[in-house]
């Protein structure tokens, strides 16, 4: 960071970093411009017209603080209690001390409702816990050593583009790149092959290639008997998709899939990366369970470089209890899930229990734009009686319907420590410049409200010095070297596991077994199949026939390229590269419906329908289509985004959104 008289003017990545390497991706190349944005909130805002037209004045921070505590205070002692309060957070600061520590331990403290933080990656995540154990997977610094790459279900270029030169490394080395994907994307189109996969079918595939390496004798007997539990139910399961079933199921050709299978089976340290838009449908914890299961039945997780990567978060030991204080929260305290908001804010008796929420603090999140179900969403932020803080960069969708909106500091003006989902470095962020306006980091906006609402328990007076102290006092041998000292010093730390890094190469699963469960009585006790299956879509031919005449494409709404799900939508150079709320699809499918290429069209399904531009793309399966997003409601011409047609129904495992489980048809704009 170039920083010129307290402004910041160049941003770069560190070029000693050895795994990012000094670059940056498309949407923080941008990141000064989203930082220094003409529309960037600096004072706190009060809303003084109707919900929902972005009508607010300038207030002070007393102001704010006075009336946000007096009403908070006025909902925690009336009859429903403090439940009736609820706090919706993700991802759009990921740091550990502006996500999860201040603000958890308010709410906590408070004896506010508990949020279920479901909406990206808890499918997958317990798919890969009921199996493996943990978030664990292949060492991306290891790639190189592989000698089979496959791109399942990751558009890398665009979600993950640091691991692409250890991707180019391995292909350097003779490896071949196979990318399966229901499109051709952007990294589809540089890999040596695309293999073009019906949605949600990806388990039935990860099956149909177990069946031939059981029925060729391309397994590792060795390493199922040493290292796994269930090795003889799978191979049972297995004979149910023979490759001629599977290639039904997928649109794969049988020889293709045999063939796949095959290449897999001949290689020593095959790695696989996978990511979490294969599990954003009904069965999306078992799709990514079961093709988990892969390296274990070949042993190639034996070798660096070989296995399966979702995700390296669960490497990381910071001391989460310290820093969050769960151990605060009442007993009993209910949960609600985040990715069924719209139905917790118009039918609170539709499931949720306790009280009606009449309270919604909303931080690191916009979910006006990016929860499923939008008109059940927008339903529930235009009540009248519901009271809503929005801490945050800009007036997004979320802030058009808040009665207070407070403005939230960017990564260039505060201080945060972070963990990963791809590699194995913790990094502490330290502010470049100072907070612009009167912008503050959400710990400062949390230990501020708390105080003025007379909480006074001592671990909301921390300050963010303390925290990182506390989230580091951890005695995981894998922190060892995870020290402040080092942290200031080099600004990154790589995590005490070995180099290279095979993390069950001997066992050593984080499972109660301690064994790869191919077999899992905890998925058994949870009323799911405990062997590795196949779950097809909700929205399908299979489990709605009819549904699927009526409507018979399936929808994928994956970010754009230039944006981070709906953050960066408003930077303007990055708005002018996605151009405007698109749609992609097959010419063919085109042509059935008579869409010219740059078309008007509807997308639309019984929850609702949205407009876009239409786009022929080769590339795409026939009845699919590609709606990429996550636009901003009022910056779509119709003043809605591709939520329009998302429903609140969830995922298989960890009760997760099912964003790509979405049956739509397509016709020109009338």
């Amino acid at each position: 960071m170039t920083v010129e008289r307290g402004r910041a003017t160049r941003i770069q990545g560190d070029p000693d970093h050895p795994f990012t390497q000094g670059f940056l991706c498309t949407k923080v190349n941008r990141y000064l411009e989203r930082t220094y944005h003409a529309e960037r909130v600096l004072t706190p805002l009060k809303r003084v017209g109707p919900k929902g037209r972005g009508e607010f004045v300038e207030a002070t921070w007393d102001e704010a603080l006075d009336a946000i505590a007096a009403r908070l205070n006025e909902i925690r002692r009336s009859p429903d209690g403090p439940q009736a309060i609820l706090p919706y957070s993700y991802a759009g600061t990921m740091g550990l001390l502006q996500g999860e520590s201040m603000d958890r331990r308010f709410f906590h403290v408070l004896g506010a409702s508990l949020l279920d933080r479901t909406i990206c990656a808890s499918a997958g995540m317990i798919g890969m816990r009921m199996t493996v154990g943990a978030s664990i997977g292949a060492d991306a610094e290891s790639l190189p050593e592989s000698d089979l790459v496959i791109l399942w279900g990751t558009n890398t270029l665009t979600s993950n583009p640091h691991l692409w030169p250890h991707v180019l490394e391995a292909k350097k080395r003779g490896a071949p790149v196979i990318c399966i994907d229901p499109i051709r994307t952007r990294t589809a189109e540089q890999c040596d092959e695309w293999i073009g996969i019906r949605p949600g079918t990806d388990a039935a595939l990860a099956l149909g290639m177990m069946q031939v390496l059981f029925a060729e004798g391309m397994q590792d007997d060795d390493y199922l008997a040493r290292h796994t539990i269930g090795a003889e139910q799978l191979r049972a399961r297995v004979k149910e998709y023979p490759p001629s079933r599977v290639a039904a199921i997928t649109g794969i050709p049988e020889a293709r899939i045999v063939e796949l299978a095959r290449q897999y089976g001949r290689a020593r340290a095959a790695f696989v990366r996978i990511n979490y838009g294969l599990q954003r449908h009904a069965g999306g914890g078992m799709a990514v369970r079961t093709i988990a299961c892969l390296p274990a039945v070949t042993g190639h997780w034996r070798r660096p470089g070989g296995g399966v990567q979702l995700s390296s978060s669960g490497n990381f030991a910071f001391n989460k209890a310290k820093l969050q204080r769960p151990d605060l929260s009442p007993p009993g305290t209910r949960m609600i899930n985040m990715s069924l908001l719209g139905e917790a804010l118009t039918k609170p008796d539709a499931g949720i229990g306790g009280p009606p929420v009449r309270a919604l603090v909303v931080y690191n999140s916009n979910p006006g734009a990016i929860a499923p179900d939008h008109h059940a969403v927008v339903r529930g932020l235009k009540r009248d009686d519901l009271f809503t803080v929005v801490l945050e960069h800009f007036r997004t969708d979320t802030c058009d319907y808040a009665d207070w909106v407070l403005p939230a500091t960017t990564q260039l003006e505060h201080r945060d420590l972070h963990w990963s989902y791809g590699h194995l470095y913790a990094s502490l962020n330290k502010p470049a410049i100072a907070p612009l306006g009167q912008a503050l980091p959400n710990t400062e906006i949390f230990r501020r409200l708390a105080a003025r609402m007379g909480l006074d328990h001592p671990c909301l007076a921390d300050d963010d010095d303390a925290l990182i102290a506390q989230a580091l006092e951890t005695t995981a041998p894998q922190m060892r070297s995870v020290t402040l000292e080092r942290l200031e010093r080099d600004g990154w730390v790589r995590l005490d596991v070995p180099r290279p890094y095979a993390p069950f190469a001997n066992g050593g699963f984080h499972t109660p077994s301690g064994k790869c469960e191919l077999y899992s009585e905890r998925l058994k006790e949870m009323g799911l199949d405990p062997v590795p299956t196949y779950t097809p879509m909700v929205e399908s031919v299979e489990l709605s026939p009819d549904l699927a005449k009526r409507y018979p494409i399936t929808l994928i709404s994956s970010p754009a390229h230039q944006f981070l799900n709906s953050s960066f939508v408003n930077v303007g150079p990055l708005q002018r590269a996605a151009r405007e709320p698109e749609v992609a699809l097959h010419p063919t499918d085109a042509q059935r419906r008579g869409i010219a290429d740059g078309a008007r069209v509807v997308v639309e399904n019984d929850r609702g329908h949205f407009t876009a531009t239409a786009r022929h793309r080769e590339g795409i399966r026939e009845g699919v289509a590609w709606a990429p997003g996550v636009w901003w409601a009022k910056l779509s011409k119709d003043g809605v985004n591709v939520n329009t047609t998302t429903s609140q129904r969830l995922t298989d495992m960890g009760a997760g959104a099912v964003f790509y489980d979405n049956l739509v048809e397509i016709r020109v704009a009338g």
